[in-house]
């Protein structure tokens, strides 16, 4: 091997270890899975051409984090016009895709409530709310990555939080209480139970459903007895009998998937307090389903394998 295959060997090497995290950073700040392996391919691309570098972990967030603030500008503009509801794209974390997820903290770093609030942010500001709630870097580093002075970084971090208070849900359900729920309400929607489900909905609980435009509710339903009646609803329709399911980790939290005739069709989480549901989010755009479904295919691959 000549030292130019041995240098480019090197290279690819070194940013694999690093590929995970600077995935999860991405998503983290896009909400979009296939943004975010398009924002890690230009980073390798750049890592390959550039000159050596000693420190390649803060090289590469800087880069990473850069071109995920020029991607949140035109984001931000596509969002604004969007068919209905918008949702980040699903990611199935057993296999720990978007690195570790094993306190409440870093479960709640990827969950769909909680990118659907970062939202709100300017990129900046979500820039440096990622990296110090997900990653728990200094504001120093914060500060080196983003080409600012710390002072202006717990500014943004400072102004992030405020932004965000009082609209996260604080209540962390463990992740067998979590999979009790989602188990318990799938049981009670195939069977048509509307006291169970009843029960187990909120006064105040809303329904997003993010079909990209197609046939979808284009706003919220909000409030029990209109969540209760489009679910029940659901199980009148024609393509219920070709229905099945499987429960797995989406983004941190145990989440239905639901397939029609072996494809999968929509990606169901339950935001919880306590034991009722307070938020229901469905993905259903085909678009976003792709990586969630090249994910599952390649986890059953991978079990069958064994």
């Amino acid at each position: 091997m000549d030292s130019t295959a041995t240098d480019r060997a090197a290279r690819a090497a070194v940013f694999e270890e690093h590929r995970q995290r600077l995935f999860g950073l991405a998503y983290r700040l896009l909400g979009s899975a296939t943004d975010a392996e398009d924002m890690v391919q230009s980073a390798y691309l750049r890592w390959h051409d550039a000159d050596w570098v000693d420190a390649p972990g803060p090289w590469l967030n800087k880069v990473v984090t850069n071109l995920c603030l020029n991607q949140l500008t035109s984001a931000r503009a596509r969002r604004e016009t969007y068919p209905g509801p918008w949702l980040p794209e699903p990611v199935l974390t057993e296999s720990g895709a978007l690195g570790p997820l094993e306190t409440a903290e870093q479960r709640e770093s990827v969950s769909l409530a909680l990118l659907v609030l970062l939202e709100r942010l300017t990129p900046a500001e979500r820039a440096v709310f990622v990296l110090r709630e997900a990653f728990d870097y200094p504001h120093r580093e914060i500060a080196e990555i983003l080409d600012i002075d710390p002072a202006h970084s717990r500014q943004l971090h400072h102004r992030a939080r405020a932004h965000l208070r009082g609209r996260r849900n604080t209540y962390a359900a463990s992740e067998s209480q979590h999979r009790r729920m989602v188990v318990e309400f799938i049981a009670a929607a195939r069977s048509g139970d509307a006291d169970r489900l009843r029960r187990l909905l909120a006064d105040e609980v809303v329904s997003w459903i993010d079909g990209g435009g197609a046939t979808a509710a284009r706003r919220p339903i909000e409030g029990r007895e209109r969540v209760l009646r489009y679910l029940l609803g659901i199980r009148r329709r024609p393509e219920a009998t070709r229905i099945t399911t499987a429960v797995a980790a989406v983004n941190g939290a145990p989440a239905l998937l639901v397939f029609d005739d072996g494809a999968l069709g929509a990606i169901l989480t339950l935001e919880l307090d306590g034991d009722r549901v307070v938020a229901l989010r469905t993905i259903a755009a085909e678009d976003k389903l792709a990586f969630a479904a090249r994910e599952f295919i390649g986890r059953e691959g991978s079990r069958h394998d064994r």
